[in-house]
């Protein structure tokens, strides 16, 4: 409900920042100017707000400048009053009665928006890698906020339900079908819900992570626009949180970049325990987004018929992250040029449900051992058969715990001796799971030029270190083979066309 106009305080801003653009949503009006942009809380009240009063918008406007300095200080300048002047006009700061209030913040480019990004093709691992490592380092910052996780959920669950009833958007048939897709997934993950909550995986993040509220600002991706109008709905498992920008880059048909977003998150973190909850966490988000659009669907008018398709579109979304995934362990395995890494992040998407398997990188593991980032260089030592065997032995435990949760697993190591075929082999086995190994491989020659053009990557394998692994190769081990010197995609269709024939 409006309960107020302010079209004085609109004309005011926008002669302020003239020219200027004004975008509106339900509970906000923005006033982007060249170098700087206000945002004025509308003067509503609604059942989940009330910005009825200045006082309350001012409140409000405070609170939002802490939360999102948190993630982004540079952009969030200040709160300015709009105070009523001697000459009955509108000041910024003066000592009149308040009038309004507004953030101010710094403009950046529209091209910096990551939805736009995607949509354009302009953002890449590297910059999704980037905001992997953003959001843990953001959520380790973070104080655990006690409480039930299930509890918080369920709340979730509550309103997507009542919304999509409400906007009428699905038939009755359909509605009921998600809803009990969502309660079956529900009543398997409370449990661990609480579990990670008592566990201090619960606290006051983001809250709304979607692509259009994450800039990429001189090369770093910056999320903004966090929730800030209800502390309760922003309080969650930080597994949901980071689960709403996996959801959207699959929802924008980038899956290979959903799946590099959960794997460096995880990797950033060390929450293996949350994989098990993202598909689910991606499926909630997903139905958020489309009791929303539902909502404006319902309200008719041009755009109805464009909210109305994009409502369903995330409920297509939200049905394939909440379908039945069977965990499978895959190994690829190859001499250092080989192609394993990209070939393992090539399959990654394409297994399960989404955002698709996790990959355990014996170069990545080796790196976090020694904590150190992982296009750092490790000395020698670090590659000690001693140290080695320990890299090994945590990738069979972490994939044991990946299948454990009931998602698909791919490993990447040389695996060039046979008892490490076939103890990552036992993992399988010991599970209860199937199994498939891959052997990549290519000339010499190749696998030198290979290594030699590497640049940024986790691998510390030299030309030095591939003669070595020449000279104790023992021959086309027991795996399948694949040939990459035709390159990392068709050494993909090769192992999917192998995986085809055996599933």
């Amino acid at each position: 409900m409006i309960v107020e106009r302010q079209d004085e305080t609109e004309a005011f801003l926008k002669d302020r920042l003239r020219p200027a653009n004004v975008i509106g949503t339900h509970i906000s009006t923005v006033v982007l100017g060249e170098a700087t942009v206000f945002k004025l809380k509308r003067a509503v009240k609604l059942p989940y707000l009330d910005f009825s009063t200045p006082a309350l918008r001012l409140a409000a406007c405070r609170h939002e400048l802490a939360l999102n300095r948190r993630t982004a200080p540079a952009l969030y300048r200040a709160v300015r009053r709009v105070t009523r002047a001697a000459d009955g006009g509108l000041d910024l700061d003066g000592d009149g009665a308040l009038v309004d209030c507004v953030v101010e913040m710094a403009r950046f480019p529209d091209d910096a928006l990551l939805a736009t990004r995607v949509d354009r093709g302009m953002a890449g691992p590297a910059e999704i890698e980037a905001l992997a490592r953003v959001l843990a380092a953001f959520q380790a910052t973070l104080p655990p906020v006690p409480g039930s996780g299930s509890q918080r959920m369920a709340a979730v669950l509550a309103v997507n339900a009542a919304g999509f009833a409400a906007s009428g958007v699905l038939a009755a048939a359909d509605a009921a079908a998600l809803g009990a897709a969502f309660d079956v997934a529900f009543a398997r993950l409370a449990p661990g819900l609480d579990a990670r909550a008592a566990a201090g995986f619960v606290r006051l993040g983001h809250g709304d992570l979607t692509l259009r509220n994450i800039a990429v600002i001189d090369g770093i991706p910056t999320p903004f626009d966090a929730l800030e109008f209800d502390d309760s709905l922003a309080t969650t498992d930080v597994a949901y949180d980071v689960a709403f920008p996996i959801m959207d880059l699959w929802h924008h048909g980038r899956p290979d970049l959903a799946s590099v977003l959960a794997n460096r998150w995880i990797d950033a973190t060390g929450d293996e325990g949350a994989l098990g909850l993202l598909p689910f966490g991606m499926a909630v988000r997903a139905a958020v987004r489309g009791h929303v659009a539902g909502a404006l669907a319902a309200d008719g008018g041009a755009t109805a018929a464009a909210a109305r398709a994009e409502a369903l579109a995330y409920v297509a979304t939200a049905r394939a992250c909440l379908a039945p995934s069977a965990p499978r362990l895959i190994a690829i395995g190859g001499l250092s040029g080989s192609g394993k890494s990209t070939a393992a992040a090539g399959l990654a998407p394409s297994l399960g449900t989404p955002p698709g398997a996790r990959v355990l990188s014996s170069d990545r593991i080796r790196k976090q051992m020694f904590g150190v980032a992982p296009t750092d260089r490790l000395p020698a030592a670090a590659y000690e058969p001693a140290v080695s065997e320990r890299v090994y032995r945590a990738m069979r435990d972490a994939a044991a715990v990946v299948l454990a949760q009931g998602r698909p697993a791919v490993v990447d190591a040389v695996f060039d001796r046979p008892q490490d075929r076939a103890a990552i082999a036992g993992v399988a086995t010991k599970a209860g799971v199937p199994f498939a190994g891959f052997w990549l491989s290519a000339p010499a020659a190749a696998l030198h030029d290979r290594i030699r053009l590497r640049r940024g990557d986790p691998s510390d394998a030299t030309g030095a270190v591939l003669e070595g692994q020449l000279s104790r190769a023992d021959g086309a081990p027991d795996w399948a083979p694949i040939d990459t010197q035709g390159g990392p995609e068709a050494a993909l269709v090769a192992i999917l066309a192998a995986l085809a024939a055996t599933s």
